[in-house]
């Protein structure tokens, strides 16, 4: 049996990483001409072209994109079976790279990540707060929470906890535009939609019936605290968390509407790239992450 060239799979990944010969050369301390030499080898071997190559611009070919990413888990997983070794060894150390939605992340995961450091001060933490979701794989995370109904993928997933959504608006909308008594009646409203979140507003009430809702109205925004001052300011309903509506919802700034029809609740998730081998730190931040914020 003929093993598997990895030191030209290893090579490989760098270039397609950096898009670059020179640049993984450097990146991974080998002369540029041993990088290209390699990924040649490699190309032979499989006998596909891995890049279209020009003066200006190197590009993956239709082989080489879905084997780059392959090839960057292979890399990853050797990795991990390294740190695991020295980890076994002594107190968890490194960096771990951790995603979270953003307002999520600063009211519920920064706090939380400063007493995790206080008890790993071996370990740093470089956190990407956005609303966009992110390929986790891609970007090299080694950690991230999203909150939402995850599609069928190749990440593992933990689900930790219902994320429950409040149907609210301003008083003086109510006012003057007055109180639904049933979902179906959203349709007459001016409703504000969170568009990270795709899809009608679905809810379930008494006896178990369910109804959906097509949100249409005069704002929608990829971040939930931008449609906060809409509501606030009278402009229409919007379903949002209580993590995003903090004081407007407490002070009575917005007030909850048909509380015996509960919006359809996501789950917050945490979810790490498919490889069995993790890092002790990962494993570390992951463990706490799952006691601190599990139901």
């Amino acid at each position: 049996m003929r093993l598997p060239d990895l030191e030209a799979w290893a090579i490989f990944a760098a270039v397609a990483e950096h898009r670059s010969f020179s640049g993984a050369a450097e990146a991974i301390g080998l002369s540029k001409a041993t990088v290209s030499k390699a990924v040649s080898r490699l190309e032979a071997h499989l006998g596909q072209s891995l890049f279209h190559r020009t003066s200006r611009r190197l590009a993956l070919t239709e082989v080489g994109r879905p084997l780059a990413e392959r090839a960057a888990r292979m890399v990853a997983e050797a990795q991990g079976a390294e740190e695991l070794a020295r980890d076994a060894a002594s107190a968890p150390v490194g960096r771990v790279r951790m995603a979270a939605p953003m307002s999520f992340g600063i009211s519920n995961v920064a706090p939380l990540v400063a007493e995790f450091l206080v008890a790993h001060p071996g370990i740093e933490i470089e956190l990407h707060l956005s609303d966009a979701r992110v390929d986790i794989v891609a970007e090299g995370f080694d950690v991230a929470l999203r909150i939402a109904d995850l599609p069928d993928s190749s990440l593992r997933a933990r689900r930790l906890c219902t994320v429950a959504a409040h149907l609210v608006a301003a008083p003086a909308y109510l006012a003057e535009h007055g109180t639904p008594t049933h979902p179906a009646q959203l349709g007459e409203h001016r409703l504000l939609g969170y568009t990270n979140v795709s899809g009608p507003w679905r809810f379930r009430g008494p006896g178990g019936a369910e109804v959906s809702v097509k949100a249409e109205g005069p704002l929608s925004a990829n971040s939930g605290d931008a449609l906060v001052p809409a509501l606030v300011a009278g402009l229409g309903i919007a379903r949002l968390p209580a993590f995003i509506l903090g004081d407007a919802l407490t002070s009575g700034k917005v007030v909850p509407i048909l509380p015996e029809w509960m919006p359809a609740g996501v789950a917050l998730h945490l979810l790490t790239p498919p490889s069995a081998l993790r890092p002790a730190r990962v494993e570390a931040l992951i463990a706490f992450l799952v006691e601190r914020l599990r139901d």
